[in-house]
């Protein structure tokens, strides 16, 4: 059970994960919907593993890590879906993947960041709703490779 002063996290919704992967909202917002299920807290503009962060992040990643930017993190992140969930992208979104001309870095990490959550929703027996608060809405970059105004650069 979660602390009465830790905030719910972000409602996630079908309606939700299509923006993620259709690159229609800033990789930042993906990322805090993983840390906020992790158990990192903000504080100021950075996010702190907290009480309910699991050593295997709290250690190696202090602060909220940057699961698009930085292949480590992605890496961690797609190895702690269970193999049972390993598919629900394709499972629940129908996604087939990106086209060769739309394999970037930043669009395989989002579609990771999108089955860990799939997967953190099926542990718990929760269902995916098909409506709920989006992203603020974002056009898809003109350049995948860069991503969004604000966008930290992909390692």
């Amino acid at each position: 059970m979660l602390p009465t002063d830790v905030v719910s996290p972000w409602p996630l919704s079908r309606a939700l994960l299509m923006q993620m992967l259709d690159d229609r909202c800033s990789d930042r917002f993906v990322c805090e919907r993983v840390w906020e299920r992790l158990g990192y807290e903000p504080k100021g503009a950075q996010w702190h593993a907290g009480a309910q962060t699991p050593l295997a992040w709290a250690e190696p990643f202090p602060l909220g890590p940057e699961l698009i930017a930085e292949r480590p993190a992605s890496v961690r992140l797609t190895r702690s879906v269970p193999k049972e969930y390993k598919q629900l992208l394709k499972q629940q979104l129908a996604f087939g993947g990106y086209r060769i001309g739309e394999l970037y870095p930043r669009r395989t990490r989002r579609a990771t960041a999108v089955n860990w959550l799939l997967a953190w929703l099926a542990q718990r027996g929760e269902p995916l709703v098909e409506e709920g608060p989006l992203a603020p809405e974002l056009p898809a970059p003109a350049d995948p490779v860069q991503g969004h105004p604000g966008d930290l650069p992909v390692r």
